[in-house]
């Protein structure tokens, strides 16, 4: 591969990866840690992620046990917890905070559904738009020495990588989607 094409495939690796760590975060029925990932606990005033001030564990397939380091933590995550978009009521039993996911309703499966479809189709726009930054630059090698032929053919690899990426978010969406229906 080209080397001047090699910078753009690692955004479209970068936008993929967005991609999956995003879906990583959407609940689908099953406890999954990273649901967590993006809560942020006040730690001595620093925001802090939970799975850096706690062990987390999930013990059972629809709950989640966090256990902080520190006893005074407690409230914090819990607080964190209640005040994020998660949507489950923690529960405290002075030692442990405990996250039971309820089985998701129908139509909460298909409003995840259509996050999961809207999500991917901003990833595809990412990559599109990544596609369009290769072939600007492509043109801008025009003035220089390098051959008609070489720009077409550096245009070609771009097409096909982008075609690949998209590809793959595509299965990334009905992988997504699949999990989420499932009951």
């Amino acid at each position: 591969m080209d080397e001047r094409i090699v910078v753009y495939k690692d955004k479209m690796d970068k936008t993929i990866q967005n991609l999956i760590n995003e879906y990583g975060t959407i609940r689908a029925g099953r406890a999954n840690p990273h649901v967590l990932d993006n809560i942020k606990v006040d730690y001595y005033g620093t925001p802090s992620n939970i799975n850096a001030v706690a062990n987390i564990q999930v013990p059972e397939a629809r709950l989640i046990q966090i256990q902080p380091w520190e006893p005074s933590l407690l409230k914090e995550i819990e607080k964190a917890i209640n005040m994020s978009d998660l949507g489950i009521h923690p529960t405290n039993d002075g030692k442990v905070i405990r996250l039971v996911f309820p089985e998701l309703t129908e139509e909460r499966r298909k409003e995840l559904s259509k996050d999961v479809k809207k999500k991917g189709e901003d990833a595809k726009v990412a990559v599109r738009n990544i596609r369009r930054d290769a072939n600007d630059a492509m043109k801008k090698l025009k003035s220089s020495d390098i051959s008609e032929d070489m720009i077409a053919s550096l245009e070609e690899e771009i097409q096909k990588l982008t075609d690949k990426y998209i590809k793959n978010v595509d299965e990334l969406i009905e992988e997504k989607t699949k999990e989420i229906m499932t009951v």
